[in-house]
């Protein structure tokens, strides 16, 4: 894939959107959909919910922040797979969590606005990841917004597998393989 020139505006403007997205995504998934999950290593729909929420507050701006900072600052620690289940999102509430992604999305675009002019931040400062990889800032800001676009694919696909589920003995394979 051939790669353009670090666009850190156009990555902004995705996370601006998201919530457009996210809404038109869920809203219209019955209740009784929220916690289906086709085998058990998947997420159910609130469940995805849940960790974008978290996510938004403890992942993606407190990494950019101290990179951008001090790049050799310490991340806190997080687990996202595992904190979905020790929070038990599966009881959440898909509503909830969808304005708690909002709110903590919205104060973190107001953070990034407060730093100045997009072009003019440290995005080549280098984090050295404990896990032995370096990870620079315009690379978390990247990621950020990929992840919003990951998920929205999760979901589209829960929702791809919710229609194969209710085709009963009828199938779906004329719209196109997945």
């Amino acid at each position: 894939m051939a790669h353009g020139t670090f666009d850190p505006g156009f990555h902004v403007y995705n996370l601006e959107r998201f919530s457009l997205l996210l809404i038109t995504l869920v809203d219209d998934v019955p209740r009784l959909d929220w916690r289906w999950k086709p085998g058990p290593n998947d997420w159910a729909i609130v469940e995805i919910l849940g960790h974008l929420a978290r996510e938004e507050r403890e992942d993606f701006r407190p990494r950019l922040e101290r990179t951008l900072r001090d790049p050799t600052e310490a991340w806190p620690p997080i687990d996202p797979e595992g904190d979905v289940a020790r929070h038990k999102d599966i009881d959440g509430d898909v509503y909830r969590f969808f304005e708690e992604f909002v709110r903590a999305r919205h104060d973190n675009l107001a953070w990034l606005e407060s730093l100045g002019p997009l072009e003019e931040l440290a995005w080549d400062n280098a984090h050295a990841h404990p896990r032995g990889f370096t990870i620079r800032a315009g690379d978390l800001l990247c990621a950020w917004a990929d992840h919003d676009a990951l998920h929205a694919r999760q979901i589209v696909k829960r929702r791809h597998q919710m229609i194969e589920r209710a085709a009963g003995e009828y199938g779906c394979l004329y719209a196109g393989e997945w």
